[in-house]
């Protein structure tokens, strides 16, 4: 996992700002990265301190733009049809939480670097989109390549389902190593596991709020 710790906090820097019926996504991409990007510098010194607030930030502005129902459903593949409701619930927000606090602190190396959106090719009608971008290092080096899979739910709303970070994706990334983990302890071993990961504290509210679901 440690390709994506070190990188995949950027995949969160874009969703915040108002997602409207109409927009697509790299609409919401491209409006949601400037406004993220001026939060994170207007109050690094807060957010360095203090990483409650980085993830009550994070909590509040990006989480309702990710599945993360749909995401646990993809990274459990076969083992989510085995699971009861209780364990889908306790790992969707164990997985959920367990991205922010580990990858919300990466936002604050981020926040002098550009963002180039590359051509979008999706069109009215379509149900499943991707948005590609690059982020590119104000401190040099090569070009970072994201891609960002949405779908249109029932809600009428664009939600994010899988990224991909340099061609690897992060939900089949996750599923190879908890596939791993619960051929050999099982799936309440590995949530319990998952639920234990609290390096800087809790989301506001997380254990008591119920995850996105599809």
């Amino acid at each position: 996992m440690r390709f994506f710790t070190k990188t995949v906090g950027v995949i969160l820097i874009f969703f915040t700002g108002s997602a409207l019926a109409g927009d697509m996504p790299d609409k919401m991409v491209q409006d949601a990265a400037k406004e993220i990007q001026d939060l994170l510098k207007q109050n690094h010194a807060a957010y360095s301190e203090d990483h409650k607030k980085l993830y009550a930030m994070v909590h509040e502005k990006v989480l309702p733009y990710f599945d993360f129902g749909a995401m646990s459903k993809l990274v459990l593949a076969t083992n989510w049809k085995a699971a009861n409701e209780s364990q889908r619930d306790r790992f969707t927000i164990a997985f959920r939480d367990l991205l922010v606090r580990t990858y919300a602190t990466a936002f604050l190396k981020y926040t002098d670097d550009k963002i180039v959106f590359l051509p979008f090719h999706g069109k009215p009608g379509d149900k499943k989109v991707t948005v590609d971008a690059e982020i590119r290092p104000a401190s040099g080096g090569p070009a970072i390549p994201m891609s960002y899979r949405f779908y249109f739910n029932k809600q009428g709303q664009w939600k994010v389902y899988d990224v991909s970070i340099d061609g690897v994706s992060l939900v089949i990334n996750y599923r190879s190593v908890y596939a791993e983990k619960i051929q050999k302890e099982g799936l309440d071993a590995l949530i319990a596991s998952i639920e234990k990961e609290d390096p800087n504290g809790e989301l506001p509210s997380s254990k008591a709020a119920a995850a996105n679901k599809s």
